[in-house]
């Protein structure tokens, strides 16, 4: 590990020398209880990288230089986007199993010699988009384990002639877009890949191609690419590539007229699929090309030809082998019925972005065994009668048309066919026989058309279907056993349509569905609970993301809309649309006994009941970010201990303390970005085991001691991933406000042992020297107070327990919050619920000191309320009052202290009040700014606290509810 990633536990500082044996046995116990009670638990962070799946991902982060902190184990690393210029030796020195690495557009202009010789288990690599000119002597020297290269968008003009010289295993080269300009280049490449498969040369400056320059070759190539560069002259005199199957040769963007010459038609004898679209070449060299390839050709692209198609599509057909033929981009507006006739061994055609508008009746009448026919992006208005006479065809693309319906006799006597896809046309309604003859059909595809109107299309046809793409439409409603027909479909896309009504019918006959999308749609609570999904009862995946359900509370439903589902593994209610307060009912998710992985994010719920997952307890995955919830209960999760993954972002979280109780050890990955807390405890993150990651980024740190533990286990090396710690910044205190969290100093939180033992030995020394003096010249004094203060104690106590209560409660408030316990607190307490309240101004004995007044108030009165505020923990004489009450609680062991905050007061600013943070740990408290939205509630709950008698459990369960956090 580098600097950024540092070994060991937290380290405390010691003398070097000479320390005391007090130091000694201090140093050993820490050591030993290191050891045996502090469990393992270490986290990492990466100042400009994350780790997923055992990969390093750097990319778009404006880097400049190869990170080193990268962990010795990652098999994968990703620098892509980046503002890396120059790749050095030392760049990767300590990455033994990298296999995949990524420095694609970037700035890289220069390569050093041996830059990557440590990756000797690199097999991937790619610098494609780069700024390279040349190629430097041993540039990939070490990567004698690669299997594939991409350099292309580069400006590689020059390559030495070492370059490749490692790269024995290379199987894939992709060097395209750069400015190599001969065949003696590209032989600079070849004559050390001896096992290479597919060289990419597409748009170079390679003029010519001439064999006799690769001598001393062995190449085993499959794949040859060179298409777009300017070729004048191609010409192969000796058999250099005796397993070519694949070439590509067209240019579509030079007017340069190339020239053909091969010697021996044998030299190409094993070439199955020619691309030659674009190219220029004279009609007799073009004969002689196909000539080439006559016996073995199987696949033929003609794309964007300069020649008249027609007379190509001629010559090409006559070759019996061929067997699949594409024609893009050469604008055939009309396909006339002699165009094709010679085709009659091909078996897939494709027509794409040609502006087809129409094809004659018997233009595919001698393809008898078409299989495959692709029209798409053309400019069709219906689909075409021709298609009828094509009985073997099997798949049909008419996507990006201007079709406007389907007619019954439109796919007739299509038996065989397996998929169709209308996407991208301008369809409004479907007919009840539109598909009548596809008994075959497994995949349709009518996503993004203009259907209003399913009719009864799918209730008696399909039977066979099994993907059904109706996404992007604007279907406002499913009902009628639609689908009823659909027995084998198992995946149907509704998303992005208008649909606002769902029935009980909407999806019968579907028993063997099992993913459903139906995410952007106006889908409420009410079509919920019609129970339309009761016939799903092998559905697996459910998006109902980006709809209207809302619950304005969490009562439990009567009939839950998924209790028939037991097979659904996802679900997902997350939204975008509405910013109103919502709820689940606490029964939601009833019936989801194998459910993996729930998603409610940004759906504004403000409460979670505890027995929420208590029907699902398989959970794995939980999203329930961009919500406001505040806090959250250790119950929530008891019921679901396998739970993996928790996205609990942008939740207004004051604490993670939630997760110290909930027990989740089997949880790998925390999101909790952007919330309330500034503090992470040791606790919260021990009692997580199996965390791998974990992600805090965008909270409000604070810079102190509290988390010390924190940053030294942030800076650690082992198991736990912390996602752009680097960035995290301290909003607290205000002197650091804007600095960043592990640039914190915490030396003032270091434990100096040494200085720990000479105090304490110090003042036991001392103490013990004033024991023995003050017992030596005043043990008779000392006996004399002691037994007075026991008498005078024993009587204030009986006299206190004996004497009945003047009043209910005293009430310890600030003069600054008179106007409120004048006119909210003593109307409800003294004039509705009639209780006798102790007030200091107008029942406070004139003339008596102030502190008698306060003491006799409050052991006069069965209980003290302490209105707290701002205010109130800054006053003296506040403060004077908790302590008597604190005094009088501890004494009698009695419940007699109510706590009731005014405003939210952060944990922080109760810091400097010790005995108030004392008292929190220990005393329920009511909030007033809380239950604002209630304040029945508020009362009725004081109400019960002051009837209370002396269980300090009883009353702790009744205020629990309504609690500040």
């Amino acid at each position: 590990m580098d600097k950024d990633l540092k070994m060991g536990p937290v380290k405390y500082k010691t003398k070097p020398k000479g320390g005391s044996k007090c130091q000694t046995l201090c140093i050993t116990f820490l050591v030993m209880y290191m050891i045996f009670f502090v469990p393992p638990v270490n986290g990492f962070f990466l100042k400009t990288c994350r780790i997923s799946y055992n990969a390093a991902k750097c990319m778009q982060n404006q880097l400049q230089s190869v990170p080193q902190d990268i962990p010795p184990t990652v098999t994968g690393l990703d620098l892509s986007k980046n503002l890396i210029s120059r790749i050095q030796p030392s760049n990767f020195t300590n990455l033994p199993v990298l296999t995949e690495l990524a420095l694609n557009q970037n700035k890289i202009s220069q390569i050093d010699s041996f830059a990557f010789a440590r990756l000797l288990s690199l097999q991937w690599l790619n610098l494609k988009k780069n700024k390279l000119v040349k190629l430097a002597k041993n540039v990939f020297h070490g990567l004698s384990n690669l299997t594939e290269l991409r350099i292309d968008h580069n400006q590689i003009k020059f390559v030495s002639s070492t370059s490749f010289q490692s790269l024995t295993k290379l199987k894939t080269l992709d060097i395209s877009y750069n400015k190599l300009q001969t065949t003696i280049d590209l032989h600079l490449i070849l004559q050390y890949l001896p096992q290479l498969q597919e060289l990419i040369a597409n748009r170079n400056e390679l003029q010519t191609f001439h064999s006799w320059e690769l001598t001393n070759c062995s190449l085993e190539l499959h794949t040859l690419h060179l298409s777009d560069n300017p070729l004048k002259d191609f010409r192969i005199t000796a058999d250099v590539f005796p397993n070519l199957t694949h070439l590509t040769i067209g240019n579509s963007c030079s007017k340069n007229t190339m020239k053909w010459n091969i010697h021996n038609n044998a030299f190409l004898s094993r070439v199955s699929s020619l691309d030659i679209s674009g190219l220029h070449m004279g009609l007799d060299d073009m004969k002689s090309l196909l000539e080439a390839v006559n016996s073995s050709l199987t696949s033929l692209t003609m794309n964007r030809m300069k020649h008249n198609i027609s007379t190509l599509v001629n010559i090409s057909c006559t070759i019996p082998t061929m067997s699949t033929l594409r024609i893009c981009g050469n604008k055939l507006e009309l396909i006339k019925s002699d165009f094709l006739k010679l085709c009659v061994n091909v078996t897939e055609l494709d027509l794409g972005t040609n502006n087809i508008s129409d094809i004659e009746t018997n233009a595919f009448a001698s393809m008898k065994h078409l299989r495959i026919l692709s029209l798409r992006y053309n400019r069709l208005s219906s689909v075409p009668s021709v298609i009828r006479k094509l009985q073997n065809l099997s798949k049909l693309d008419l996507k990006f048309n201007k079709i406007t319906g389907v007619e019954c006799q439109d796919f007739s006597n299509q038996t065989n066919l397996t998929e169709l896809n209308l996407q991208n046309n301008s369809i409004t309604a479907l007919k009840t026989c539109a598909f009548n003859d596809l008994v075959q059909l497994q995949v349709l595809t009518l996503q993004y058309n203009k259907i209003n109107d399913l009719n009864k299309a799918f209730q008696r046809y399909l039977p066979n279907l099994k993907y059904l793409h109706l996404n992007g439409n604007k279907l406002t409603s499913i009902k009628n056993e639609v689908f009823r027909g659909l027995r084998s479909l198992l995946n149907l896309s509704l998303h992005e349509n208008q649909i606002k009504e769902l029935y009980s019918d909407s999806f019968v006959g579907l028993r063997n569905l099992t993913e459903i999308q139906l995410m952007s749609n106006q889908i409420t609570k009410q079509n919920l609970d019609t129970g339309a999904f009761n016939a799903l009862v092998n559905l697996k995946r459910l998006d109902l993301a980006i709809n209207h359900i809302k619950y304005t509370d969490s009562e439990a439903l009567s009939q839950t809309p998924f209790f028939n589902l037991s097979h659904l593994e996802e679900l997902s209610i997350a939204t975008q649309h509405y910013r109103e307060k919502s709820h689940l009912p606490c029964n939601f998710l009833k019936g989801l006994t194998n459910l993996l992985r729930f998603s409610a994010r940004n759906t504004q719920i403000v409460y979670l009941d505890k027995d929420m997952f208590k029907y699902s307890p398989k959970l794995e995955k939980l999203d329930i970010s961009s919500n406001d919830l505040g806090t959250l209960s250790p119950q929530l999760f008891s019921p679901i201990q396998n739970l993996k993954s928790l996205y609990i972002s942008r939740t207004t979280l004051q604490s993670l303390d939630f997760l110290i109780d909930a027990n989740l050890t089997n949880l790998q990955f925390l999101q909790a970005r952007k919330n309330q807390y500034s503090v992470i405890t040791e606790d919260v993150i021990q009692s997580l085991p199996s965390l791998g990651y974990v992600d805090f980024q965008g909270n409000s740190f604070m810079c102190d001691c509290d988390n010390a533990w924190f940053l030294n286990w942030t800076i650690s090396s082992a198991q736990t991933q912390v996602f752009d710690a680097y960035n995290f910044v301290c909003n607290y205190p205000e002197d650091f406000k804007g600095t960043k969290l592990l640039d914190f100093n915490l030396t003032s939180c270091s434990v100096e042992i040494g200085f720990i033992c000479f105090v304490s030995t110090t003042c036991m020394i001392l103490c013990f020297m004033v024991t023995s003096f003050t017992y030596h010249f005043m043990r008779w004094q000392l006996y004399c107070a002691y037994y007075l203060f026991l008498a005078w104690l024993f009587d204030k106590k009986h006299q206190n327990k004996q004497a009945p209560h003047q009043y209910d409660a005293f009430i310890s408030y600030n003069t600054h919050d008179e106007p409120w316990v004048i006119g909210e607190l003593l109307p409800k307490l003294e004039g509705e619920q009639g209780w006798r309240l102790c007030l200091h101004h107008r029942d406070f004995e004139p003339g008596k000191p102030i502190i008698d007044n306060i003491t006799d108030a409050i052991y006069r009165s069965r209980k003290t309320i302490c209105v707290i505020s701002r205010r109130y923990l800054e006053s003296e004489w506040c403060s004077r009052e908790v302590q008597t009450a604190s005094f009088r609680l501890f004494d009698e062991q009695k419940d007699v202290l109510i706590l009731v905050f005014l405003e939210d007061i952060p944990t922080y600013l109760l810091s400097p009040y010790h005995r108030m943070r004392k008292l929190l740990k220990k005393q329920t408290y009511l909030s007033w700014s809380r239950a604002t939205e209630h304040p029945e509630v508020f009362w009725e709950k004081l109400r019960q606290a002051l009837q209370t008698g002396d269980d300090l459990s009883v009353v702790n369960l009744q205020l629990s509810v309504i609690q500040t956090q």
